[in-house]
């Protein structure tokens, strides 16, 4: 085959909203919609060899439509890796798999626009997309916090990847029951050990987040921990946390039961809702201000591709918000960046999502000071 195929699959991270949109419209209510991610520099031969086992332990399903499904799965995965000679620098991912209700077949083979980060193969009633997912999301980040009097864990949440920054760990006295004055003398003294913990896991949060919130990618800090000492540290930290960093912190406090990963695992899971609050309110917040500045007619708003392309070249775009499935949508983000430039993809959850869409072709702006 031609060298040119590698190219040829190769997909931006455009196309890859795109195609992660339409993968998750498949369900099915039998394991037989195959997922399959292949990591750099892993051999051909090496992933059809798996596959041929696999179909040959499809023999074994009972049931005639499930195995002619997977089987069929498994084939159309086959036949696009005979198509190639080598996998492509950032990895393949194939999805293969029929819809039994609609009869409907679909069978992708492309390379993502970062590096697959696993060798995965699995048929389930979904197609599995959290990996690519991941890569949609490897810009925005936020900061994760465990305290306890005595202990703590920061990480940081990219995507669906938790990462480990620091384990810190304290030394606080046990209590001791002395009576009278010896006893608030020993309580004061376990209250500055606590306290000293507290700016240390302070310090620690300003070293590690404080360069995020300067590229502007930390979107928010999530606080938990077991019982009362997250709160006390929410007000505590304050005198030894940086104004940027403590107004990071989300003030729903999340109690969780265990440090290190695990620990970290649990606060992000429950912090799922939270997250997910935090992107609709940003996106309605930058709305509420181009409709501000648009009823205002103060010239700080710019609207459509010449206007807006612009301002963002200039670098003079505050605020740019874009329909999430406009074409130039990965151009527009990069540009963007240059310039820090705030993004905020519309999609239809929003009630303004139509009238951006229709009036303005999906694109607008709020400027930092006036140039048209």
């Amino acid at each position: 085959m031609p060298s040119s195929i590698e190219e040829k699959l190769q997909v931006d991270k455009h196309t890859l909203r795109k195609i992660i949109r339409e993968l998750k419209k498949w369900k099915a209510p039998a394991t037989i919609l195959l997922s399959l991610y292949i990591p750099p520099g892993r051999p051909i031969s090496d992933v059809a060899s798996l596959l041929r086992t696999e179909y040959s332990i499809t023999d074994n399903i009972k049931l005639k439509r499930t195995r002619d499904a997977v089987q069929r799965a498994l084939s159309s995965a086959m036949e696009r890796l005979s198509m190639i000679q080598k996998v492509p620098p950032n990895g393949l991912v194939i999805f293969c798999g029929e819809n039994p209700s609609t009869k409907d077949f679909i069978c992708l083979m492309f390379s993502p626009p970062e590096p697959v980060p696993v060798f995965f193969y699995r048929t389930d009633k979904w197609f599995h997309t959290e990996f690519l997912e991941d890569m949609l999301e490897s810009e925005e980040t936020y900061g994760l916090v465990i305290v306890e009097r005595d202990q703590a864990t920061i990480g940081v949440l990219k995507g669906n990847r938790i990462q480990i920054l620091e384990e810190l760990e304290g030394y606080v006295p046990g209590k001791h029951h002395r009576g009278g004055q010896s006893q608030r003398r020993f309580d004061r003294q376990i209250e500055q050990f606590v306290r000293g913990f507290y700016k240390e896991v302070a310090d620690a949060m300003n070293k590690h987040f404080l360069p995020l919130i300067e590229k502007k990618v930390l979107k928010a800090i999530i606080l938990g921990g077991p019982g009362y000492a997250k709160q006390d540290f929410l007000e505590e930290g304050r005198a030894f946390l940086d104004y940027r960093v403590y107004q990071k912190i989300n003030r729903d406090l999340i109690d969780v039961a265990y440090q290190g990963e695990n620990g970290l695992r649990e606060l992000a899971v429950k912090a799922s809702e939270i997250i997910e609050k935090n992107r609709y309110a940003e996106l309605i917040k930058a709305i509420e201000e181009f409709k501000l500045h648009l009823a205002k007619d103060d010239g700080l708003v710019v609207y459509g591709d010449k206007m807006v392309k612009e301002a963002l070249s200039m670098g003079a775009l505050k605020i740019l918000i874009v329909d999430e499935e406009r074409n130039d949508v990965e151009e527009l983000i990069e540009e963007a960046k240059k310039y820090g430039t705030s993004v905020h993809l519309l999609h239809g959850d929003i009630p303004e999502a139509e009238w951006i869409k229709k009036t303005f072709k999906g694109l607008v702006g709020v400027l930092r000071y006036k140039i048209f």
